[in-house]
């Protein structure tokens, strides 16, 4: 990476880890925005599933002001102890849920919105725990302008995750070799890729990271937890989105908006496990186990995408992500 490239902050890590919250705490101290990296937090009201977890944006600042002596202070003015600091945010709430968001849409948008920070003195920080749309601002992909086949996916649905995989290895067994356990075992990717070869035979030269896009110089940060700390915390926030914050109430008013039962389950996790809860295809009890249980896989495997990179520095605090941030803008 050139010297003289323009430097960025990447927090990444697991569902429930704590990456949002450790993003916005080093915007404010290093003067910074942050762009989302989360596959499903590009959706307008898809806000209590997804994470989003808008309140952590808002950050309660001790105010100087309240310091003065009071001798100083005019009597008869109210200074508060604290002042509400509020973090920009991008790539959240910028389309529709019944609309195909693709990552070359997500690449476009988040140079755009790090040029645009750039360009004002402020730092970058992309935070998020999709890794495929971390890696393609990273690594600068050169993606594939294969355009979608509505045809191809409509019959490519109505099969198995395994017979997809098995497919796609036939037209490219280089390619399905090449994929990680998460890749095999998403519906959504291997459609595409198969999609992806079916366009041309030339069409996977066009995809990864064959030459930097951007000249961007990156520190990356992975946040860690202890897995039974992790476990916990998963648990938790599952009850509490269910319970206090209305998840399910979430996926009613979705269903209101005209996003169908076929798409809502094709967003996974949450979404999925509420829809089959609200037809009656699951108690509630069960909808919570089968929901904990797949939330803790898909961090698994997560963390399984994130460790087959290097570049990644792992802390445990804030306190350390900030030392290596301080060293990386020297």
């Amino acid at each position: 990476m050139p010297e003289n490239s323009e430097k960025i902050i990447v927090i990444v890590g697991t569902t429930a880890s704590g990456k949002t919250r450790l993003a916005v705490r080093l915007a404010y101290k290093f003067n910074g925005e942050i762009v989302s990296a989360d596959s499903r937090q590009v959706y307008k009201g898809m806000d209590v599933g997804t994470g989003k977890d808008l309140k952590d944006y808002r950050l309660k600042i001790p105010n100087s002001k309240f310091q003065i002596p009071n001798k100083f202070q005019n009597p008869k003015s109210k200074i508060k102890k604290y002042k509400i600091v509020k973090i920009p945010y991008h790539l959240i709430d910028v389309v529709s849920p019944k609309t195909e968001f693709s990552l070359a849409k997500y690449q476009k948008l988040a140079y755009k919105a790090m040029d645009d920070i750039l360009s004002r003195g402020k730092l970058p920080i992309i935070a998020g725990g999709t890794g495929l749309y971390v890696q393609a601002i990273v690594d600068g992909y050169k993606l594939s302008g294969a355009k979608p086949d509505k045809k191809l996916r409509a019959k490519l649905e109505k099969m198995p995750v395994k017979r997809l995989f098995l497919m796609l290895k036939k037209l490219d067994a280089k390619k399905a070799k090449s994929l990680n356990e998460s890749d095999r075992s998403n519906k959504r990717r291997l459609i595409r890729y198969i999609e992806i070869h079916k366009s041309g035979p030339t069409a996977f030269k066009a995809v990864g990271p064959l030459k930097p896009l951007k000249p961007y110089n990156a520190l990356i940060i992975g946040l860690t937890l202890p897995k039974e700390v992790l476990r916990k915390r998963i648990y938790e926030r599952l009850v509490e989105r269910l319970e206090k914050e209305d998840m399910i109430g979430e996926v009613e008013r979705l269903r209101r908006r005209g996003v169908s039962w076929k798409r809502l389950e094709g967003f996974g996790l949450e979404y999925k496990y509420v829809s089959l809860y609200l037809r009656n295809k699951l108690a509630y009890d069960e909808m919570v186990e089968k929901l904990n249980i797949a939330i803790r896989q898909f961090a698994k495997r997560q963390m399984t995408w994130f460790k087959r990179d290097k570049r990644i520095n792992w802390v445990k605090s804030e306190k350390e992500a900030e030392k290596l941030v301080n060293e990386f803008l020297r």
